[in-house]
């Protein structure tokens, strides 16, 4: 008997939904400097096309995360921000952003005990 994804694993949506490509390095630029323009944003985060850009952030605007604010002028511009909803994540950030300065050389460690295992030549695992 199979079980969807959400019910053998509970938190498997809100993965999809911050964890995917480009979200969260998104959505830590918007906490950690505020209010946006495309081009501020696109600039801090460094290597993400302006395509992948607009599409993250209309889909994180979709999901509320994000809020989007047009400025009628001339030219008109227009602003990112995270929102309420998107600030919720904060505590969960820290801890992951804890556990990665605590664990990343751990698993590193592993990594390359691992990897060196590999060209010794053992037995099968």
């Amino acid at each position: 008997m199979s079980k969807e994804p959400e019910l053998a694993c509970p938190i498997a949506p809100v993965v999809d939904i911050v964890f995917s490509r480009w979200t969260t390095p998104i959505l830590w630029t918007l906490q950690e400097h505020g209010r946006q323009r495309f081009v501020e944003l696109q600039r801090h985060i460094g290597t993400i096309t302006p395509k992948v850009l607009t599409q993250r952030l209309r889909q994180l605007e979709r999901d509320g995360l994000v809020r989007r604010t047009y400025h009628p002028e001339v030219p008109p511009r227009v602003e990112y921000e995270i929102s309420e909803l998107g600030r919720s994540l904060g505590p969960l950030f820290a801890t992951l952003a804890t556990w990665s300065d605590e664990n990343l050389p751990k698993v590193q460690r592993a990594r390359l005990d691992y990897d060196g295992e590999e060209t010794a030549p053992t037995g099968p695992r």
